[in-house]
C-alpha cells in the first residue's frame, strides 16, 4: 500500500514538474524599439486645406480618410476604375495568396501543441534458411506469419517555449504579411490615381495644342495675305508655317503619352490595353478638385503605415526567433508511445493476448556540437538587429515622404497662383504685339517670340496642376490612405 502511495506521489511531482517546466519561455521579451521622431512635421500644408478639419499639430483628426480615399477627388471615371483594381489585379491577388500562406503557417506550427499520433499496418511471412551460418537447426521451422497492426505517438512537452514562440513568430509573420498586403493595394490604388491625373493632364495638353493648332492656322493665313498684298516678307510666312508645325508634333507627342498612361492603367485592373479606352477628359486647370487632407502627428504616422507595421511585425518575429534558438541550449523532453496488436496469423490477429504496448519519456541533450548552437543564436541576433534598421529606416523614409507631400503642396500652391499671372502676362504681350504687327509697327518675329512664350506657360499651367494632384495622392499615400494597424488579423 505504501510502495502504492509513493507511486502515486512520485507520478504527481513529476506531473506537476513537466507542468511547471512547460510554462517557461527561455529568450528576451519583444519590447518595440524607439524611433527617431519629431514633435510634429516641419512643413505646413496649403492655405486651402487648413479649414477646421485641416492640418493642425494639435488636434488631429482622420474622419475624412477612409479606405476609398480616392472618393475625395470628386472624379467618377477615377472611382469607376479603382474599383477594379481588387478583383482584377494580378499583382495584389499575389499579396493576397501570400498572406493566406503565412496564414496556414499559423496551424502548422499550432500543430506540434498536440501530439503526432500515426500508424503502419503490415502483414508479412518469414522462413529463416536452414544453411545460413551459425544457424541451429532445431529451430527451424517452415516459416511464421507476421500480422501488425501499430499505432505511434510522438509528443514533445515545450519545456522551454519553443513551440509557443514558432507559434507566436508565425502569427507576426502572417501580420506583417497582411500589412504587406495592404501596402500593396495602397500602392497600387495610388500608382493608378497618378496615372489617371497624368493622363487628364495629357487631355488637356492635347486641348491646348489643339486650340493652339487652330490660332497658329489663323496666324499662318494672316501672314500669307499680307504676304499677298505686298505688306509682309516671305520671312513671316515660313516662321508662321514652322511654328504651326511644331505645335502640331507636340500634339503627337502628348499622344503618345496619353497611350501610354491609358495602357498602364488597363494593366492595373487587369484588362489588355486593347480591352479599355478612356474617354478624353481634360483636367481643370483653374479649378482642380484638391480634398482637404486632415492633420496628423508623426508618432500616428506608426500606427498608420502598413508598410511601417510590416516592418514591425517582422521585427517582433524575429524576436521570438532569438528564443527559439536559444532553446537548443536546454535539454528536450519526447513522450512516446506505442501500442497495437500482433499476431501469427489473421485468425489470432485481434485477440487479447496479441495485444501489446510500450511507453516511455525521452530526454535528450546535446552535449558538443563545435559552436553550432552558439551560431545558430548569433544569427538570431545578428537577423534581429538587421529588422531593427530596416523599422528605423522604413519610418525615417516615411516622415520624408509626408514632409516631402507637404512641402510640394505648399510650394506648388504659390507657384500656380505666380504661374498664372505669368500666363496672364503673356497673352496681353501677344495681344499687344499682334495689334502692333497689324499695324505694321513690329516685326512679325516678336508675334512668334510670344507665341511661343504663351504656349510654354499655358503647358506649365496645366503640369503644376497635374504636379498637385499628384502631391495629394502621394500624401494621402504617405499618411497611410486611411488605414490603422488596429486592422491587423488577431490570430490566436
Amino acid at each position: 500500500m505504501r510502495q502504492q502511495t509513493a507511486q502515486r506521489c512520485g507520478l504527481l511531482l513529476a506531473a506537476g514538474l513537466i507542468t511547471t517546466l512547460a510554462g517557461c519561455r527561455v529568450g528576451p521579451q519583444y519590447v518595440r524599439p524607439t524611433v527617431p521622431l519629431a514633435p510634429e512635421f516641419k512643413e505646413p500644408l496649403p492655405e486651402n486645406f487648413r479649414d477646421a478639419s485641416g492640418w493642425k499639430a494639435a488636434q488631429p483628426s482622420d474622419a475624412q480618410i477612409k479606405g476609398e480615399w480616392w472618393t475625395l477627388f470628386n472624379d467618377s471615371q477615377l472611382n469607376e476604375l479603382e474599383t477594379q483594381i481588387e478583383p482584377a489585379n494580378q499583382t495584389l491577388k499575389e499579396a493576397e495568396a501570400n498572406f493566406r500562406a503565412s496564414r496556414a503557417a499559423i496551424h502548422f506550427y499550432s500543430a506540434s501543441k498536440a501530439p503526432t499520433i500515426g500508424t503502419a499496418p503490415s502483414i508479412g511471412g518469414l522462413r529463416e534458411s536452414i544453411n545460413q551460418p551459425y544457424f541451429n537447426r532445431a529451430n527451424a521451422v517452415d516459416g511464421v506469419g507476421n500480422f501488425t497492426l501499430p499505432f505511434d505517438l510522438n509528443y514533445e512537452i515545450d519545456l522551454w517555449g519553443r513551440i509557443r514562440r514558432s507559434v507566436t513568430a508565425a502569427t507576426e509573420h502572417a501580420q506583417a504579411s497582411a500589412a504587406d498586403l495592404e501596402t500593396t493595394r495602397l500602392s497600387l490604388h495610388a500608382e493608378l490615381a497618378i496615372d489617371y491625373f497624368n493622363l487628364r493632364s495629357a487631355d488637356a495638353q492635347r486641348k491646348l495644342l489643339d486650340d493652339t493648332v487652330l490660332a497658329y492656322k489663323s496666324a499662318l493665313q494672316l501672314t500669307e495675305d499680307r504676304y499677298n498684298g505686298g505688306a509682309a516678307p516671305l520671312s513671316d510666312v515660313t516662321q508662321a508655317r514652322t511654328l504651326l508645325q511644331a505645335a502640331q508634333v507636340q500634339s503627337t507627342d502628348v499622344d503618345i503619352q496619353r497611350a501610354d498612361y491609358e495602357h498602364a492603367i488597363a494593366v492595373l485592373i487587369g484588362k489588355p490595353p486593347a480591352a479599355l479606352s478612356i474617354p478624353s477628359s481634360p483636367v481643370t486647370v483653374n479649378q482642380p478638385v484638391l480634398p482637404a487632407i486632415p492633420g496628423m502627428l508623426p508618432s500616428q504616422l506608426l500606427e498608420r503605415r502598413p508598410d511601417i507595421a510590416a516592418q514591425e511585425r517582422k521585427m517582433a518575429a524575429a524576436n521570438e526567433q532569438i528564443g527559439i534558438a536559444e532553446t537548443a541550449f536546454y535539454p528536450t523532453l519526447s513522450l512516446a508511445a506505442a501500442a497495437g496488436f500482433a499476431g501469427t496469423s489473421a485468425v489470432n490477429w485481434f485477440t487479447w493476448p496479441s495485444r501489446f504496448f510500450a511507453v516511455g519519456p525521452t530526454l535528450s541533450q546535446t552535449l558538443f556540437d563545435h559552436g553550432r548552437r552558439r551560431a545558430t543564436s548569433n544569427i538570431a541576433l545578428a537577423q534581429y538587429d538587421a529588422t531593427v534598421a530596416d523599422y528605423r529606416q522604413t519610418t525615417l523614409t516615411a516622415f520624408q515622404q509626408v514632409e516631402d507631400n507637404l512641402n510640394a503642396l505648399h510650394r506648388l500652391e504659390v507657384e500656380a497662383d505666380q504661374q498664372r499671372a505669368a500666363t496672364a502676362s503673356a497673352q496681353q504681350s501677344l495681344d499687344l504685339f499682334n495689334t502692333r504687327y497689324e499695324g505694321g509697327v513690329d516685326t512679325y518675329l516678336q508675334v512668334i517670340t510670344w507665341q511661343t512664350n504663351l504656349l510654354q506657360n499655358e503647358r506649365n499651367d496645366i503640369d503644376i496642376t497635374r504636379r498637385r494632384l499628384e502631391a495629394s495622392v502621394l500624401l494621402i499615400k504617405a499618411i497611410g490612405g486611411g488605414w490603422s494597424s488596429v486592422q491587423l488579423p488577431q490570430h490566436p
